[in-house]
């Protein structure tokens, strides 16, 4: 798997790893070479963990070599953090530099801007113990640590966990420029496709024991494996018309006919020898919905004011009127602490208003997904398939009736896995187990508090087709920028200021109003309410002109049609690297074709929204 014409920095060779008769990686080779950024996927406990752990040496193969580059430096971030906590946020980051000298490196000052300032979520005190932060705040210092550190090879385990949209933004961006030389190299295991895509130069799938490269990021990917999938289908279609031969021929004859010709018999089995088995698919589901009236929530001069701990007040939502239309599909996005989750419980109606109105619409039915799991504590000793028959026995799906085991079973859960006992789950087993709760009992307002949290890829996917054909209103916060993008329609902004803002051109407007922010030297209050999107047709601002009016409507139409053609054209392409998949020469050019209708649209994008700031 490693490229001859780089050095590889780490090799291993026909490297296995056991745990009891489980064999998590099974005689696998591959190496690390300068200039590569790989991005790890897989499974959840399917081996990704125990891959980053062999390559920094941390855990010995059970057999097989590992070997580094002579002096190579490794530095490694993992799903835990080793932080002293007696020491303070600087001894831990810089440990005994003066001051003087890492302040006056710009790269270490983008860094500490990057997350620990501002566009890391939130501010941290460098003077402050690291056994007074939260988990999140724990996470950036990690990575702070590691990045200032710059060792030859930096492994990273989940690096986006607690890090909000601006943050992983601002991580890709810094490690895209980090690691470009032949003397170093970058591996990340992420479920953050949008991270994975702007990051990763080759991609490694973790499945059964094997590691499988692929050239690219996530898209790359994604096209190359559906390829290598469509040739075995093609294959196994084969197989199974032989097979199926194979077998009538078999059971031709008298009832008591029981021997066959060896070589007949060794044919049949020589057929099905590589035949693979079954895999633990989620079927996707489309849940009926109780049908939604006219009205669903609304929020009338909505205020939410929570008590601080120095004795003052915060105001989170500062007269909100928002009203949210059947099956409309909306995006959250904000800063940690800028209160999306109290919104989504606004909406939910268990959290109680400082002043202002909320009304529910008769035929609403919520469901509400929280980070918190530990609501599944009070089914700790049931089994799976009891936490979920608690709901409802029966659901129908679509004109059927299914069960609830057949439905936690199309949900990943199969037959064994159903008899689990809740307490023995993994978090994203939980967070899976909280979904399929929550669908059981067919809402029709969906509110999900950053539902990726834990889940793998695959897993990630299935979320997404499920909500794909979700047919009432859904709202989803997350930090999860290809799941926004992927499953709505409409993108709003929580920036701090209490109020609810519209974000026309998606995230990259949120974080071009965020970098604006951080970058004044006076705080800015953006105030636009959440309840109109931005149109054409509505009443031109004050400071412009009827002609400046009519130009910017121009502009605007002429940026939208040039906007199609650049979706009709990267449409082309992606099929023509889904034709390419196996010409890696081919499919590199076609993804420089990719990354330039990209750029473009980003300009695209930027005309436009000066064009409508004209005509707001």
């Amino acid at each position: 798997m490693s490229r001859p014409s780089t050095p590889n920095l780490i090799n291993l060779e026909r490297v296995s790893v056991s745990f009891g008769l489980d064999p998590v990686l099974d005689e696998v080779s591959l190496g690390i070479g300068g200039g590569d950024r790989v991005g790890v996927v897989g499974r959840n406990g399917g081996g990704k963990s125990t891959l980053l752990s062999v390559l920094a040496g941390m855990r010995p193969p059970d057999s097989g070599r590992v070997s580094r580059t002579g002096g190579v430096t490794i530095g490694v971030v993992r799903q835990s953090d080793d932080l002293d906590s007696s020491l303070s946020v600087r001894s831990n980051v810089f440990a005994d530099r003066a001051e003087h000298d890492w302040a006056g490196d710009p790269r270490i000052r983008d860094i500490v801007t990057g997350l620990l300032g501002p566009l890391g979520g939130g501010v941290v005190d460098l003077d402050a113990p690291v056994t007074a932060m939260s988990g999140g705040e724990r996470r950036r210092i990690t990575l702070a640590r590691e990045l200032v550190w710059a060792p030859d090879v930096l492994l990273l385990d989940e690096p986006t966990n607690h890090l909000d949209v601006e943050g992983v933004a601002w991580l890709a961006d810094h490690l895209v420029g980090r690691f470009t030389r032949l003397d170093n190299a970058l591996v990340v295991i992420t479920h953050d496709r949008w991270f994975l895509d702007a990051v990763a130069t080759r991609t490694w799938e973790v499945v059964s024991g094997q590691v499988v490269g692929y050239d690219g990021g996530y898209a790359a990917y994604v096209l190359a494996k559906a390829e290598r999938e469509r040739l075995a289908a093609v294959t196994a279609e084969r197989r199974n018309n032989l097979l199926r031969k194979e077998l009538a021929w078999l059971r031709r004859g008298p009832p008591a006919r029981t021997s066959k010709p060896k070589f007949r018999i060794d044919a049949a089995n020589a057929l099905i020898a590589d035949e693979p088995p079954p895999r633990n698919d989620v079927e996707l589901l489309g849940f009926a919905t109780s049908r939604l009236g006219k009205d669903v929530i609304d929020l009338h001069d909505a205020s939410v004011v929570v008590p601080t701990e120095d004795g003052g007040s915060r105001t989170l939502l500062d007269r909100v009127t928002w009203q949210l239309a059947p099956g409309e599909r909306i995006g959250i996005v904000g800063v940690n602490g800028a209160g999306k989750s109290t919104l989504l419980r606004v909406l939910a109606g268990e959290q109680p208003l400082t002043s202002g109105k909320r009304k529910q619409g008769v035929t609403v039915a919520i469901g509400h997904l929280t980070q918190d799991v530990s609501d599944l504590e009070r089914y700790a000793s049931w089994r799976v398939i009891e936490a979920v028959e608690a709901v409802r026995a029966y659901v129908r799906i679509g004109a059927k009736e299914l069960s609830a085991a057949q439905v936690a079973q199309r949900l990943g859960f199969t037959g064994p896995a159903q008899q689990t006992r809740v307490a023995d789950l993994s978090g994203g087993e939980r967070r899976r187990l909280q979904l399929t709760r929550i669908l059981m009992a067919e809402p029709n307002v969906l509110l999900l508090d950053e539902p990726t949290n834990d889940l793998d890829i695959e897993t990630l996917t299935s979320l997404e087709d499920i909500l794909d054909g979700w047919a009432g209103t859904l709202l989803v916060v997350s930090h999860d920028r290809y799941l926004l993008e992927r499953v709505c329609d409409r993108q709003v902004a929580l920036l701090g200021d209490g109020r609810v803002r519209d974000l026309p051109g998606g995230v990259e407007e949120y974080l071009r109003l965020r970098a604006a922010l951080a970058a004044a030297a006076d705080p800015v209050v953006v105030a636009s309410p959440a309840t109109v999107p931005p149109d054409a047709s509505a009443p031109p601002s004050p400071g412009a002109s009827p002609a400046e009016q009519r130009e910017a409507r121009k502009v605007m139409a002429r940026v939208e049609r040039q906007l199609a053609r650049l979706t009709e054209r990267e449409s082309r392409i992606h099929a023509a690297m889904a034709d390419a998949a196996t010409d890696h020469a081919k499919l590199a050019e076609l993804n420089r074709e990719v990354q330039q209708i990209a750029a473009e649209r980003e300009s695209l994008e930027a005309e436009w929204l000066e064009a409508a700031d004209v005509v707001d």
